[in-house]
């Protein structure tokens, strides 16, 4: 059983037994016992034990924005929002084999570059192995600290001696806590080496950066209660068949979340995309049916990218609804409003739409794009190969404007494109060099470039 407190009213001190004068103060009679902080059973409860009051201060009080380290790599500075912030603990997941390992490596030796104390702790690989890829990368110079460590005891130990700026721990699930009665890997003990991290980073001011493991879902591995533990979560993206990588933020406690940077992996490491539109579009041939490009917007940053649809009679009962690197649920949403307020049947028929380059696209401004690419292809007519397209459908066939019109615009512009089609409506500044077709909703869009409707 707990023992009782006793504080006094006056000046707040603390007692273990109660006396008719304060010691602290020198006041009679202010001295009473404290009311527990809760009444639950003992043992399940906070009971009587007190802590400590915690400092308040208001909305209007002004600090200073945290003060960021650059690594220099431009397109990982604007994914974590304009460097590295001091403090801070960050997720990184991918697919197996993807080039997190690179991107971390060649990141740890930027940031080393520039002055930055860095650890990098691999609990999979052996240290002569992080310095054989640091040799491959040319890296071998940077001023990277390596060790090769599962242990969370030993691991924190260290950082406490060695006191670096960043620290890369590869990954969370290796580590593993003595305190957890079970084996590494699991949910138990990447919740507590997760949360272990995230609270000795904020207690120290040491950046850490963590590696997760995918599962086949592409969600990382282990309870999602650790994405909530983290200020930054980045999911490291691409196909295997294809040489660029992205690098996409989905929380962001210190920037803007849905930032993107692009790389291109290389036989000396990942190298940076400074224009991802001309990069998506490079291997586009001349105009086909089927192929529309859609002027979008990722993060902060326009992106232009090649929208390929293909649609063919089915041989089966069930006609096949295949897409790569959409939202297949808005793929059927987009042949139902064609199908009932244009009157343009897709029964029968096979649908295949492919966002080209492996670009995965969730924003709805793509609706538009998608039902040029669905039309071109049905009727077999192109449409002109310097046109972009972008807006959003609704259910009632209206088409409604998209943010950042004029960004899209200046994008498409700076690659050669000369005209672009895009919803009527919203506020849209001229660029010089585009012109701009704004149909009023999905019939008349029909109607204009495909004849029908």
């Amino acid at each position: 059983m707990a023992k009782p407190s006793f504080s006094c009213s006056a000046c707040g001190a603390s007692f273990t037994k109660w006396s008719g004068r304060c010691e602290g103060c020198g006041e009679w009679n202010t001295i009473s016992q404290d009311a527990g902080l809760s009444t639950g059973p003992a043992g399940k409860s906070l009971g009587a034990r007190r802590g400590h009051a915690v400092a308040l201060s208001d909305l209007a009080s002004e600090e200073m924005p945290p003060p960021r380290a650059l690594s220099g790599i431009e397109e990982l500075d604007r994914v974590l929002g304009g460097g590295l912030v001091p403090a801070s603990a960050i997720l990184v997941g991918g697919d197996p084999g993807i080039g997190k390992s690179t991107l971390l490596l060649q990141a740890a030796a930027a940031f080393a570059r520039k002055g930055l104390k860095t650890l990098y702790v691999s609990g999979e690989e052996a240290s002569a192995q992080v310095r054989m890829r640091a040799r491959r990368l040319g890296l071998a110079d940077a001023p990277v600290q390596l060790a090769s460590e599962t242990n969370l005891r030993d691991i924190l130990t260290t950082l406490e001696a060695e006191k670096p700026g960043l620290v890369i721990i590869d990954s969370i699930q290796t580590m593993w806590a003595d305190n957890v009665d079970s084996a590494p890997g699991s949910v138990s003990q990447v919740r507590a080496s997760a949360h272990e991290l995230t609270a000795f980073a904020k207690r120290t001011g040491i950046s850490v950066v963590m590696v997760g493991h995918v599962t086949k879902e592409g969600q990382i591995a282990g309870p999602r209660v650790v994405e909530h533990m983290v200020d930054t979560v980045l999911y490291f993206e691409g196909e295997r068949g294809h040489q660029f990588r992205i690098l996409r933020s989905v929380k962001n406690r210190f920037g803007a979340a849905d930032e993107i940077g692009v790389f291109e992996m290389t036989g000396v490491g990942l190298a940076e995309v400074s224009n991802p539109s001309a990069l998506f579009l490079s291997e586009r041939g001349a105009p086909s049916p089927g192929s529309v490009v859609f002027a979008g917007i990722e993060g902060t940053r326009p992106v232009l990218v090649e929208l390929q649809a293909l649609v063919a009679p089915s041989p089966h009962s069930q006609p096949r609804r295949t897409v790569v690197g959409w939202d297949g649920g808005r793929l059927a949403m987009i042949l139902a409003v064609l199908e009932a307020r244009c009157g343009i049947p897709f029964a029968g028929l096979d649908v295949y739409l492919n966002v080209a380059g492996g670009l995965k696209i969730s924003e709805p401004a793509a609706d538009l794009a998608v039902a040029a690419a669905l039309l071109s292809a049905r009727e077999d007519q192109a449409l002109p190969a310097d046109t972009v397209v972008f807006g959003e459908i609704s259910l009632s066939g209206a088409l409604r404007p998209a943010s950042q019109t004029e960004n899209r615009l200046k994008e498409a512009q700076k690659l050669g494109f000369t005209s672009a089609i895009a919803p009527a409506g919203g506020k849209t500044a001229a660029v010089a060099g585009i012109a701009l077709k704004r149909p009023s909703d999905l019939v008349g869009f029909v109607g204009e470039f495909f004849g029908a409707g």
